[in-house]
């Protein structure tokens, strides 16, 4: 398995099935800095190449700055996301982190995650700090897991990898497109709470 794993509260013990619940970090969980355009930055991480997604891994020029972009002051969490991960009951769903940042990122990733105490609500945490396109990278995570539903803001990389996962829901989280016509197994939601209003019973 690629990627970096770090796992907590890890009960193999458990006889009822539980759901398994996998979030993105980016826009999800964490902020994008303030004054920036979200279009700006997600022009500059990702490039279509004769119409197939990829991703950009930038020269370390780029990488300086995107390291200073990451300062944690400069990434706020999405408190009211952070509040509603924390409402999920644990006894039967088991929650999992799975970001696609680089590898030069790592450092500033895991101040993050100590900051904002997420190896406490997640029961394990999966990085892609092998380099990895990111699409590919969480289309193996998902399928290894067996996710049951999938947050993401990424629709090009919810698209994809929805293809290889027809079981899992995933849904994509915007503020402007809820209307938009999607494939049967990906949901638009303005907000991660919305995940229970889809009444996908997730249990208590």
């Amino acid at each position: 398995m690629r990627g970096r794993r770090m796992g907590v509260r890890s009960d193999r013990t458990r006889q009822k099935k539980t759901m398994n619940i996998g979030f993105d970090l980016d826009k999800v969980l964490i902020d994008y800095p303030p004054l920036v355009s979200p279009k700006l930055i997600d022009k500059l991480y990702k490039k279509r190449d004769n119409g197939v997604l990829l991703y950009r891994i930038p020269a370390y020029p780029e990488q300086v700055f995107r390291r200073i972009s990451h300062t944690p002051f400069l990434r706020p969490a999405i408190k009211e996301n952070l509040e509603f991960l924390k409402s999920i009951p644990k006894k039967s769903n088991k929650l999992y982190l799975i970001s696609s940042r680089f590898k030069f990122l790592e450092k500033r990733t895991l101040k993050l995650v100590k900051r904002f105490d997420l190896d406490k609500v997640f029961d394990e945490m999966y990085f892609n700090f092998d380099n990895l396109q990111p699409h590919e990278f969480k289309n193996e995570v998902i399928k290894r897991l067996n996710l049951d539903i999938y947050v993401d803001d990424d629709l090009s990389l919810i698209k994809h990898v929805a293809k290889n996962n027809a079981k899992t829901k995933f849904f994509w989280l915007n503020q402007d497109q809820l209307n938009k016509s999607l494939s049967e197994n990906i949901f638009a939601i303005s907000k991660i709470e919305m995940i229970f209003e889809k009444k996908l019973n997730i249990k208590d």
